[in-house]
Protein backbone atom coordinates (compact mmCIF):
# COMPACT_ATOMS: atom_id res chain seq x y z
CA UNK A 1 0.00 0.00 0.00
CA UNK A 2 1.62 3.31 -0.98
CA UNK A 3 2.05 5.21 2.62
CA UNK A 4 2.81 8.82 3.08
CA UNK A 5 6.41 9.10 1.51
CA UNK A 6 5.16 7.24 -1.75
CA UNK A 7 2.44 9.75 -1.54
CA UNK A 8 4.61 12.69 -0.83
CA UNK A 9 7.10 11.31 -3.93
CA UNK A 10 4.17 11.01 -6.16
CA UNK A 11 2.82 14.53 -5.45
CA UNK A 12 6.34 15.89 -6.09
CA UNK A 13 6.76 14.32 -9.06
CA UNK A 14 3.70 16.06 -10.77
CA UNK A 15 2.85 18.81 -8.21
CA UNK A 16 4.44 21.69 -10.54
CA UNK A 17 3.69 20.69 -14.09
CA UNK A 18 0.00 20.19 -13.04
CA UNK A 19 -0.26 23.59 -11.10
CA UNK A 20 -1.67 26.40 -13.57
CA UNK A 21 -3.12 23.62 -15.90
CA UNK A 22 -6.56 24.04 -17.81
CA UNK A 23 -8.86 20.77 -17.27
CA UNK A 24 -10.36 20.01 -20.58
CA UNK A 25 -11.54 16.66 -19.89
CA UNK A 26 -12.14 14.09 -17.64
CA UNK A 27 -12.70 10.24 -17.33
CA UNK A 28 -14.36 8.03 -15.14
CA UNK A 29 -13.74 4.01 -15.53
CA UNK A 30 -14.83 1.52 -13.56
CA UNK A 31 -15.95 2.79 -9.89
CA UNK A 32 -13.44 3.63 -7.04
CA UNK A 33 -14.53 3.12 -3.18
CA UNK A 34 -16.87 6.28 -3.44
CA UNK A 35 -18.40 8.00 -6.41
CA UNK A 36 -17.01 11.43 -7.70
CA UNK A 37 -19.97 13.27 -6.52
CA UNK A 38 -19.89 15.91 -9.27
CA UNK A 39 -20.79 16.26 -12.86
CA UNK A 40 -17.33 16.03 -14.44
CA UNK A 41 -18.58 18.47 -17.22
CA UNK A 42 -18.50 21.52 -14.43
CA UNK A 43 -15.03 21.04 -14.00
CA UNK A 44 -14.19 21.67 -17.52
CA UNK A 45 -12.31 24.85 -18.30
CA UNK A 46 -11.35 25.41 -14.38
CA UNK A 47 -7.40 25.69 -13.10
CA UNK A 48 -5.34 23.62 -11.50
CA UNK A 49 -4.37 25.23 -8.26
CA UNK A 50 -1.30 23.65 -5.72
CA UNK A 51 -1.45 20.52 -5.22
CA UNK A 52 -1.02 19.46 -1.14
CA UNK A 53 -0.99 16.66 0.81
CA UNK A 54 -2.50 15.54 4.08
CA UNK A 55 -1.63 11.84 5.12
CA UNK A 56 -2.11 9.51 2.31
CA UNK A 57 -4.54 12.38 0.42
CA UNK A 58 -4.05 14.49 -1.89
CA UNK A 59 -5.93 17.26 -2.77
CA UNK A 60 -6.08 19.03 -5.87
CA UNK A 61 -7.82 22.08 -5.69
CA UNK A 62 -9.68 23.96 -8.74
CA UNK A 63 -9.35 27.17 -8.66
CA UNK A 64 -13.38 28.59 -8.56
CA UNK A 65 -14.38 25.13 -8.19
CA UNK A 66 -13.56 23.25 -5.63
CA UNK A 67 -11.28 20.53 -5.77
CA UNK A 68 -10.69 17.01 -5.85
CA UNK A 69 -9.44 14.27 -2.96
CA UNK A 70 -7.04 11.31 -4.32
CA UNK A 71 -6.32 8.43 -2.38
CA UNK A 72 -4.39 5.59 -3.69
CA UNK A 73 -6.01 3.03 -2.13
CA UNK A 74 -4.34 -0.44 -1.56
CA UNK A 75 -2.22 -0.30 -4.92
CA UNK A 76 -3.26 2.41 -6.74
CA UNK A 77 -0.88 4.87 -8.80
CA UNK A 78 -0.58 7.93 -10.51
CA UNK A 79 1.08 9.06 -13.70
CA UNK A 80 1.46 12.66 -15.35
CA UNK A 81 1.70 11.80 -18.93
CA UNK A 82 2.68 13.99 -21.75
CA UNK A 83 0.70 11.67 -24.11
CA UNK A 84 -2.81 10.56 -23.90
CA UNK A 85 -2.46 6.67 -24.61
CA UNK A 86 -5.90 4.89 -24.76
CA UNK A 87 -6.79 3.61 -21.10
CA UNK A 88 -5.98 0.29 -19.93
CA UNK A 89 -8.34 -2.34 -17.61
CA UNK A 90 -7.02 -0.71 -14.68
CA UNK A 91 -7.64 2.67 -15.48
CA UNK A 92 -10.12 4.40 -13.71
CA UNK A 93 -9.54 8.18 -13.75
CA UNK A 94 -8.15 10.36 -16.02
CA UNK A 95 -7.86 14.22 -15.70
CA UNK A 96 -6.80 15.97 -19.14
CA UNK A 97 -5.12 19.27 -19.03
CA UNK A 98 -3.86 21.29 -21.63
CA UNK A 99 -0.27 20.62 -19.93
CA UNK A 100 -0.79 16.33 -19.91
CA UNK A 101 -3.05 13.81 -18.77
CA UNK A 102 -3.27 12.85 -14.96
CA UNK A 103 -4.19 9.20 -14.89
CA UNK A 104 -5.13 6.79 -12.02
CA UNK A 105 -4.64 3.39 -12.19
CA UNK A 106 -5.56 1.36 -9.63
CA UNK A 107 -6.17 -2.82 -10.08
CA UNK A 108 -7.75 -3.24 -6.91
CA UNK A 109 -10.26 -0.17 -6.80
CA UNK A 110 -9.31 0.59 -2.99
CA UNK A 111 -8.85 3.95 -4.32
CA UNK A 112 -10.91 7.23 -4.35
CA UNK A 113 -11.57 9.99 -5.95
CA UNK A 114 -14.31 12.53 -4.55
CA UNK A 115 -15.38 16.27 -4.97
CA UNK A 116 -15.66 19.02 -2.48
CA UNK A 117 -16.22 22.70 -2.72
CA UNK A 118 -13.63 22.99 -0.14
CA UNK A 119 -10.84 21.24 2.00
CA UNK A 120 -12.81 22.65 4.83
CA UNK A 121 -16.46 21.07 3.24
CA UNK A 122 -18.05 17.18 2.95
CA UNK A 123 -17.34 14.43 2.40
CA UNK A 124 -13.93 15.81 2.38
CA UNK A 125 -13.42 17.25 6.09
CA UNK A 126 -15.13 13.60 7.61
CA UNK A 127 -12.66 11.81 5.74
CA UNK A 128 -9.61 14.17 6.67
CA UNK A 129 -11.41 14.90 10.58
CA UNK A 130 -9.84 12.02 12.27
CA UNK A 131 -5.99 12.34 11.18
CA UNK A 132 -3.08 12.77 13.35
CA UNK A 133 -0.28 14.96 13.29
CA UNK A 134 1.78 15.27 10.11
CA UNK A 135 5.54 13.80 11.02
CA UNK A 136 7.29 16.81 10.56
CA UNK A 137 4.99 19.35 12.01
CA UNK A 138 6.95 20.66 14.98
CA UNK A 139 3.67 19.72 17.05
CA UNK A 140 5.03 16.03 16.88
CA UNK A 141 7.11 15.49 19.50
CA UNK A 142 7.52 13.22 22.74
CA UNK A 143 5.35 15.06 24.55
CA UNK A 144 2.80 14.64 22.14
CA UNK A 145 2.97 11.11 21.35
CA UNK A 146 3.58 9.98 25.35
CA UNK A 147 0.21 12.06 25.81
CA UNK A 148 -1.50 10.41 23.11
CA UNK A 149 -0.71 7.02 24.38
CA UNK A 150 -1.99 7.06 27.91
CA UNK A 151 -4.57 4.85 28.54
CA UNK A 152 -4.01 2.92 25.34
CA UNK A 153 -3.72 -1.12 25.80
CA UNK A 154 -2.91 -1.99 22.67
CA UNK A 155 0.66 -2.73 21.46
CA UNK A 156 2.63 -0.03 20.31
CA UNK A 157 3.00 -0.53 16.94
CA UNK A 158 -0.91 -0.96 16.62
CA UNK A 159 -0.90 2.68 17.49
CA UNK A 160 1.07 4.01 15.76
CA UNK A 161 -0.62 2.34 12.58
CA UNK A 162 -4.42 3.71 13.67
CA UNK A 163 -3.02 7.17 12.00
CA UNK A 164 -4.94 9.14 14.75
CA UNK A 165 -1.86 10.18 16.58
CA UNK A 166 0.72 10.48 13.72
CA UNK A 167 0.01 9.98 9.76
CA UNK A 168 2.74 8.25 7.82
CA UNK A 169 3.73 5.59 9.83
CA UNK A 170 2.28 2.58 7.87
CA UNK A 171 3.81 -0.46 8.21
CA UNK A 172 7.12 -0.89 7.10
CA UNK A 173 7.84 2.42 8.34
CA UNK A 174 6.67 2.05 11.88
CA UNK A 175 8.72 -1.52 11.81
CA UNK A 176 11.82 0.63 11.36
CA UNK A 177 11.02 3.34 13.55
CA UNK A 178 10.76 0.96 16.27
CA UNK A 179 13.96 -1.06 15.09
CA UNK A 180 15.85 2.32 15.27
CA UNK A 181 14.62 3.55 18.77
CA UNK A 182 15.37 0.77 20.21
CA UNK A 183 11.50 -0.53 21.46
CA UNK A 184 9.62 -4.06 21.16
CA UNK A 185 6.64 -3.37 19.15
CA UNK A 186 4.64 -5.67 21.75
CA UNK A 187 5.31 -3.10 24.47
CA UNK A 188 1.81 -1.67 25.83
CA UNK A 189 1.68 1.56 24.26
CA UNK A 190 0.45 3.44 27.75
CA UNK A 191 3.52 1.48 29.00
CA UNK A 192 6.26 3.94 26.43
CA UNK A 193 7.88 6.29 29.00
CA UNK A 194 8.73 9.86 28.15
CA UNK A 195 12.13 9.42 27.37
CA UNK A 196 11.15 6.74 25.07
CA UNK A 197 8.62 8.62 23.50
CA UNK A 198 11.16 11.39 22.43
CA UNK A 199 13.29 8.49 20.84
CA UNK A 200 10.64 7.14 18.98
CA UNK A 201 9.07 10.52 17.76
CA UNK A 202 12.39 11.28 16.57
CA UNK A 203 12.93 7.65 14.68
CA UNK A 204 9.57 8.46 13.01
CA UNK A 205 10.78 11.89 11.76
CA UNK A 206 14.08 10.22 10.58
CA UNK A 207 12.34 7.18 9.04
CA UNK A 208 10.11 8.96 7.02
CA UNK A 209 12.60 11.61 6.20
CA UNK A 210 15.28 8.65 4.74
CA UNK A 211 12.20 7.40 2.72
CA UNK A 212 11.60 10.69 1.06
CA UNK A 213 15.05 11.01 0.26
CA UNK A 214 14.92 7.25 -1.05
CA UNK A 215 11.90 7.81 -3.45
CA UNK A 216 9.88 5.78 -1.43
CA UNK A 217 9.61 1.95 -0.89
CA UNK A 218 8.73 -0.09 -4.14
CA UNK A 219 8.22 -3.77 -3.18
CA UNK A 220 5.84 -4.29 -6.02
CA UNK A 221 4.36 -1.90 -8.18
CA UNK A 222 4.90 1.78 -6.98
CA UNK A 223 6.31 4.04 -9.20
CA UNK A 224 5.89 7.84 -8.90
CA UNK A 225 4.25 10.08 -11.39
CA UNK A 226 7.00 9.40 -13.69
CA UNK A 227 7.00 5.68 -13.35
CA UNK A 228 10.33 5.86 -10.96
CA UNK A 229 10.56 3.28 -8.29
CA UNK A 230 11.72 3.89 -4.58
CA UNK A 231 14.93 2.36 -2.88
CA UNK A 232 14.11 3.13 0.42
CA UNK A 233 13.66 -1.25 0.61
CA UNK A 234 17.61 -1.67 0.08
CA UNK A 235 18.13 0.40 3.08
CA UNK A 236 15.40 -1.35 5.55
CA UNK A 237 17.12 -2.77 8.81
CA UNK A 238 14.42 -5.15 9.74
CA UNK A 239 11.16 -5.07 7.58
CA UNK A 240 10.98 -8.21 4.94
CA UNK A 241 14.39 -9.75 6.68
CA UNK A 242 13.00 -12.46 8.22
CA UNK A 243 15.77 -15.10 9.86
CA UNK A 244 18.68 -12.99 8.37
CA UNK A 245 21.10 -11.37 10.84
CA UNK A 246 20.44 -8.34 12.48
CA UNK A 247 22.59 -5.46 11.10
CA UNK A 248 23.54 -4.18 14.44
CA UNK A 249 23.78 -7.47 16.55
CA UNK A 250 24.12 -10.65 14.74
CA UNK A 251 20.41 -11.72 16.33
CA UNK A 252 17.87 -13.39 13.76
CA UNK A 253 15.02 -11.19 13.20
CA UNK A 254 11.78 -11.98 13.90
CA UNK A 255 8.41 -12.06 12.03
CA UNK A 256 5.28 -11.40 14.37
CA UNK A 257 1.69 -10.96 13.44
CA UNK A 258 0.14 -7.70 14.84
CA UNK A 259 -3.60 -7.08 13.88
CA UNK A 260 -3.42 -8.93 10.54
CA UNK A 261 -0.19 -7.66 9.40
CA UNK A 262 3.38 -8.55 9.35
CA UNK A 263 5.95 -7.32 11.86
CA UNK A 264 9.75 -7.50 11.91
CA UNK A 265 12.30 -6.82 14.73
CA UNK A 266 15.22 -7.67 16.67
CA UNK A 267 14.30 -9.59 19.50
CA UNK A 268 18.08 -8.29 21.20
CA UNK A 269 18.40 -5.03 19.97
CA UNK A 270 14.33 -3.97 20.51
CA UNK A 271 13.35 -4.00 24.69
CA UNK A 272 9.61 -4.26 26.05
Amino acid sequence: MPELPEVEVTRRSFAAAIQGARVTGLRLGKPLRWPIGVDPETLLGSRVGSVQRRGKYLWLPLEGRGGLLLHLGMSGSLAFLDATPAPGAHDHFDLHTDRGLLRLTDPRRFGAVVWASALEAEPVATLLGGLGLEPFDERFDGLHLHAALSGRRVAIKQALLAGDIVVGAGNIYACEALFMAGIDPRLPAARLSRPRADKLATAVRTVLGQALEAGGTTLRDFRDAHGVAGSFQMQAQVYGREGESCRRCGTAIRRIVQGQRSTFFCPSCQKR
